[in-house]
């Protein structure tokens, strides 16, 4: 496949590697067809469109039946692709979800686009902030958030691959692609993007960039800090965040979604039950005000800065 095209600054979009693994797999495998509601620009499927034309259904703005009409597709032997803004594909279709997807376990894929605040100035109705938590309990439901392009054609063709329900999450905000040596994408499995022994940083999705760099910036000050790319909330690398709270005895999770119910959560619920260690969650209380994403991830401290000001504190009460 060839790489997505570069944005500002060494920036990629992951919509655009989205869109260009999903065009290749379906031009390989008949059974690929994708289903949106009325959502082919902003899932950048304007190239599948032309590739596929009998292979896109456009149900319009009604992701219940977007989801329905998958269930069907699936259970007639095809792969759905549901690509859809997540806050309207996994809120308003929840129940579809729940009952023709998981229940069912059919063999949809959703794909959430424009996930966590990316439709910042939209507001709270366009946030994407609880999908996690609507979906975790959903245990046959396999949650993955890739954190940069590559990361995004590597899951889209995994989940291609995969018997079951699957749900990836995407961001529209570019993102700069993570520096890590001879990468594989495991499914279930955390990847070390940096080592370290006095604290771990767990993220997901488009924070994981921002982990690695407040991680460099606390090696200047003298403190080692390990950071996981966990791109699968479900099912969750129990092992990496074992060896994490035996290793590091502190833990801060990073996500951009709602601290209740999300990656922070199904952490702590592990580290209570297994490992008990400090562990400081990062990402959203609640419902979030209207803003820029810039203005959003200031205000709730989704920086370098204030992940590296979190790690601290960590090992603050770590020590204590």
């Amino acid at each position: 496949m060839a790489a997505p095209a570069a944005k500002q600054d060494g920036l990629h979009d992951c919509r655009d590697a989205w869109a260009r693994t999903i065009e290749d797999l379906a031009a390989q495998d008949p059974r690929i067809v994708v289903v949106v509601n009325d959502s082919v620009g902003s899932s950048k499927l304007g190239g599948f469109q032309k590739k596929h034309a009998d292979r896109l259904i456009n149900v319009g703005i009604a992701e219940q039946n977007m989801v329905g009409v998958s269930a069907g597709l699936a259970n007639g032997g095809r792969i759905p692709f549901v690509s859809a803004a997540s806050c309207f594909l996994t809120g308003r279709a929840l129940e579809q979800v729940k009952a023709d997807v998981a229940y069912a376990n059919f063999n949809v894929k959703l794909v959430g686009q424009s996930s966590g605040v990316a439709y910042g100035e939209l507001g709270p109705t366009h946030h994407s902030i609880e999908d996690f938590a609507w979906l975790r309990p959903l245990n046959n439901i396999s949650i993955v958030v890739p954190a940069d392009a590559w990361e995004t054609a590597e899951a889209v063709k995994w989940a291609a691959s995969h018997e079951g329900p699957v749900y990836i999450r995407l961001s529209r905000m570019p993102v700069p692609d993570l520096e890590v040596a001879d990468r594989k994408f495991e499914h279930g499995k955390a990847e070390l993007v940096r080592n370290g022994s006095d604290v771990t940083l767990i993220a997901c999705g488009t924070m994981v960039h921002l982990a690695a760099k407040a991680a460099a910036d606390l090696e200047a000050e003298g403190i080692s800090a390990r950071v996981l790319n966990m791109a699968t909330i479900t099912p969750l690398d129990e092992a990496a965040i074992a060896s994490a709270a035996r290793e590091t005895g502190a833990i801060v999770t990073i996500e951009e979604a709602n601290i209740h119910g999300g990656l922070g959560g199904a952490v702590a619920e592990y580290t209570a039950s297994n490992d008990p260690v400090p562990v400081e969650r990062m990402g959203f209380p609640g419902f979030v005000p209207t803003g820029s994403v810039e203005w959003l991830f200031d205000h709730f401290g989704l920086t370098a800065e204030g992940i590296a000001r979190t790690a601290r504190k960590a090992i603050g009460r770590k020590r204590a």
